[in-house]
Protein backbone atom coordinates (compact mmCIF):
# COMPACT_ATOMS: atom_id res chain seq x y z
CA UNK A 1 0.00 0.00 0.00
CA UNK A 2 2.73 2.48 0.95
CA UNK A 3 4.41 2.00 -2.46
CA UNK A 4 1.22 2.33 -4.51
CA UNK A 5 0.87 5.29 -6.87
CA UNK A 6 -0.33 8.87 -6.36
CA UNK A 7 -0.69 11.35 -9.21
CA UNK A 8 0.97 14.73 -8.57
CA UNK A 9 -0.38 17.82 -10.34
CA UNK A 10 1.18 21.26 -10.59
CA UNK A 11 -0.70 24.30 -9.38
CA UNK A 12 -2.42 24.50 -12.78
CA UNK A 13 -3.76 20.94 -12.41
CA UNK A 14 -1.44 19.50 -15.04
CA UNK A 15 0.17 16.11 -14.25
CA UNK A 16 3.87 16.37 -13.52
CA UNK A 17 4.74 13.17 -11.70
CA UNK A 18 3.58 9.89 -10.23
CA UNK A 19 4.90 9.21 -6.74
CA UNK A 20 4.48 6.66 -3.95
CA UNK A 21 1.95 6.97 -1.13
CA UNK A 22 4.85 7.33 1.28
CA UNK A 23 6.21 10.37 -0.58
CA UNK A 24 2.69 11.77 -1.07
CA UNK A 25 2.05 11.75 2.68
CA UNK A 26 5.38 13.48 3.20
CA UNK A 27 4.45 16.24 0.71
CA UNK A 28 1.00 16.58 2.26
CA UNK A 29 2.30 16.70 5.83
CA UNK A 30 4.97 19.30 4.98
CA UNK A 31 2.38 21.54 3.33
CA UNK A 32 4.08 21.30 -0.05
CA UNK A 33 0.93 19.79 -1.59
CA UNK A 34 -2.78 19.44 -0.91
CA UNK A 35 -4.93 16.37 -1.39
CA UNK A 36 -7.86 16.62 -3.77
CA UNK A 37 -11.06 14.59 -3.43
CA UNK A 38 -13.56 13.43 -6.04
CA UNK A 39 -15.47 16.71 -5.65
CA UNK A 40 -12.24 18.62 -6.49
CA UNK A 41 -12.00 20.08 -3.01
CA UNK A 42 -8.47 20.68 -1.70
CA UNK A 43 -7.37 19.54 1.76
CA UNK A 44 -4.34 20.25 3.88
CA UNK A 45 -2.95 17.39 5.97
CA UNK A 46 -5.03 17.92 9.15
CA UNK A 47 -8.27 18.28 7.19
CA UNK A 48 -7.48 15.24 5.06
CA UNK A 49 -6.62 13.16 8.14
CA UNK A 50 -9.98 14.11 9.69
CA UNK A 51 -11.96 12.69 6.74
CA UNK A 52 -13.63 9.31 7.00
CA UNK A 53 -11.37 6.39 6.15
CA UNK A 54 -13.43 4.72 3.44
CA UNK A 55 -11.31 2.89 0.90
CA UNK A 56 -7.55 2.50 1.09
CA UNK A 57 -6.00 3.91 4.24
CA UNK A 58 -2.77 3.99 6.20
CA UNK A 59 -3.04 3.05 9.86
CA UNK A 60 -0.87 4.94 12.35
CA UNK A 61 -0.57 4.49 16.11
CA UNK A 62 -3.61 6.62 16.89
CA UNK A 63 -5.64 6.89 13.65
CA UNK A 64 -6.28 5.71 10.12
CA UNK A 65 -5.77 8.17 7.26
CA UNK A 66 -7.30 7.79 3.82
CA UNK A 67 -4.75 7.47 1.00
CA UNK A 68 -4.90 10.44 -1.37
CA UNK A 69 -4.82 9.39 -5.04
CA UNK A 70 -4.19 12.90 -6.41
CA UNK A 71 -2.12 15.75 -4.95
CA UNK A 72 -1.88 19.35 -6.11
CA UNK A 73 1.43 21.09 -5.46
CA UNK A 74 1.01 24.42 -3.68
CA UNK A 75 3.67 26.49 -5.45
CA UNK A 76 4.77 24.57 -8.51
CA UNK A 77 3.82 26.14 -11.83
CA UNK A 78 6.31 24.25 -13.99
CA UNK A 79 4.87 23.07 -17.27
CA UNK A 80 6.25 19.77 -18.53
CA UNK A 81 8.96 20.32 -21.14
CA UNK A 82 8.25 19.73 -24.79
CA UNK A 83 11.56 17.88 -25.07
CA UNK A 84 11.40 14.30 -23.87
CA UNK A 85 14.57 12.81 -22.39
CA UNK A 86 16.00 10.03 -24.58
CA UNK A 87 16.02 7.04 -22.22
CA UNK A 88 15.26 3.34 -22.22
CA UNK A 89 12.15 3.93 -20.07
CA UNK A 90 10.81 6.57 -22.45
CA UNK A 91 11.44 4.41 -25.53
CA UNK A 92 9.54 1.54 -23.89
CA UNK A 93 6.73 3.99 -23.02
CA UNK A 94 6.66 5.43 -26.56
CA UNK A 95 6.40 1.92 -28.02
CA UNK A 96 3.91 0.77 -25.34
CA UNK A 97 6.20 -2.10 -24.22
CA UNK A 98 5.56 -3.73 -27.59
CA UNK A 99 8.12 -5.30 -29.90
CA UNK A 100 8.08 -3.17 -33.04
CA UNK A 101 8.75 -6.23 -35.21
CA UNK A 102 6.43 -9.01 -33.99
CA UNK A 103 3.89 -6.89 -32.10
CA UNK A 104 4.03 -8.80 -28.82
CA UNK A 105 3.56 -6.77 -25.65
CA UNK A 106 5.96 -8.09 -23.02
CA UNK A 107 7.27 -7.24 -19.56
CA UNK A 108 10.17 -4.80 -19.78
CA UNK A 109 12.54 -7.45 -18.46
CA UNK A 110 11.97 -9.37 -21.72
CA UNK A 111 12.51 -6.38 -24.01
CA UNK A 112 15.56 -4.59 -25.30
CA UNK A 113 16.40 -1.84 -27.76
CA UNK A 114 17.22 -2.27 -31.44
CA UNK A 115 18.87 0.13 -33.86
CA UNK A 116 16.73 0.05 -37.02
CA UNK A 117 19.72 1.11 -39.11
CA UNK A 118 22.49 -0.89 -37.35
CA UNK A 119 25.34 0.95 -35.68
CA UNK A 120 27.83 -1.13 -37.70
CA UNK A 121 26.39 0.59 -40.80
CA UNK A 122 26.53 4.08 -39.30
CA UNK A 123 23.13 4.07 -37.56
CA UNK A 124 22.88 6.62 -34.77
CA UNK A 125 21.49 6.15 -31.29
CA UNK A 126 18.57 8.58 -31.66
CA UNK A 127 14.80 8.63 -31.19
CA UNK A 128 14.38 8.16 -34.94
CA UNK A 129 16.58 5.03 -35.13
CA UNK A 130 15.90 3.08 -31.91
CA UNK A 131 12.87 0.88 -31.24
CA UNK A 132 11.69 -1.52 -28.56
CA UNK A 133 12.13 -5.17 -29.55
CA UNK A 134 11.91 -8.59 -28.00
CA UNK A 135 15.12 -10.59 -27.68
CA UNK A 136 14.23 -13.20 -30.35
CA UNK A 137 13.40 -10.51 -32.95
CA UNK A 138 16.56 -8.57 -32.10
CA UNK A 139 18.68 -11.72 -32.53
CA UNK A 140 16.91 -12.60 -35.78
CA UNK A 141 17.50 -9.13 -37.21
CA UNK A 142 21.11 -9.00 -36.05
CA UNK A 143 23.30 -6.32 -37.66
CA UNK A 144 21.02 -5.90 -40.69
CA UNK A 145 18.30 -3.49 -41.67
CA UNK A 146 14.74 -4.78 -41.25
CA UNK A 147 14.37 -5.10 -45.04
CA UNK A 148 17.49 -7.26 -45.40
CA UNK A 149 16.39 -9.40 -42.45
CA UNK A 150 12.96 -9.92 -44.02
CA UNK A 151 11.24 -8.11 -41.15
CA UNK A 152 8.84 -5.21 -41.10
CA UNK A 153 8.52 -2.42 -38.53
CA UNK A 154 5.05 -1.88 -37.06
CA UNK A 155 5.75 1.86 -37.19
CA UNK A 156 8.74 4.07 -37.83
CA UNK A 157 10.44 5.38 -34.69
CA UNK A 158 9.89 9.05 -33.92
CA UNK A 159 10.81 11.73 -31.40
CA UNK A 160 7.79 12.15 -29.10
CA UNK A 161 6.60 15.62 -28.15
CA UNK A 162 4.76 14.45 -25.00
CA UNK A 163 5.82 13.09 -21.67
CA UNK A 164 5.57 9.30 -22.15
CA UNK A 165 4.79 8.72 -18.50
CA UNK A 166 1.49 10.55 -18.75
CA UNK A 167 0.56 9.66 -22.31
CA UNK A 168 1.06 6.01 -21.39
CA UNK A 169 -0.86 6.52 -18.16
CA UNK A 170 -3.91 7.51 -20.20
CA UNK A 171 -3.99 3.95 -21.57
CA UNK A 172 -3.16 2.38 -18.20
CA UNK A 173 -4.91 4.56 -15.63
CA UNK A 174 -4.14 3.12 -12.23
CA UNK A 175 -6.95 4.80 -10.31
CA UNK A 176 -10.27 6.27 -11.45
CA UNK A 177 -9.46 9.47 -9.51
CA UNK A 178 -6.71 10.15 -12.09
CA UNK A 179 -9.02 10.19 -15.12
CA UNK A 180 -10.11 13.85 -15.02
CA UNK A 181 -6.48 14.95 -15.03
CA UNK A 182 -5.09 12.59 -17.68
CA UNK A 183 -7.71 12.67 -20.41
CA UNK A 184 -7.11 15.57 -22.77
CA UNK A 185 -10.76 16.56 -22.95
CA UNK A 186 -11.04 16.66 -19.13
CA UNK A 187 -7.66 18.33 -18.62
CA UNK A 188 -8.75 21.17 -20.88
CA UNK A 189 -11.52 21.93 -18.38
CA UNK A 190 -8.90 22.64 -15.73
CA UNK A 191 -6.38 24.43 -17.94
CA UNK A 192 -8.45 26.69 -20.17
CA UNK A 193 -7.99 30.39 -19.44
CA UNK A 194 -11.10 31.89 -17.90
CA UNK A 195 -12.40 35.23 -19.08
CA UNK A 196 -12.55 38.06 -16.57
CA UNK A 197 -15.93 39.74 -17.17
Amino acid sequence: MIESAVLVLNRNYQPVHVTSVKRAFSLLYQGVAKAIDDQYKLYEFDDWAALSTTGDCIVTVNRAIRVPRVLVLSAYEYLPKGRVRFSRLNIYARDHDTCQYCGRTLPRSELNLDHVNPRCEGGKTTWENVVCSCVPCNLRKGGRTPERAGMKLLRRPFRPRWTPLFRGAIRRVTYREWLPFLRVEDASYWNVELLDE
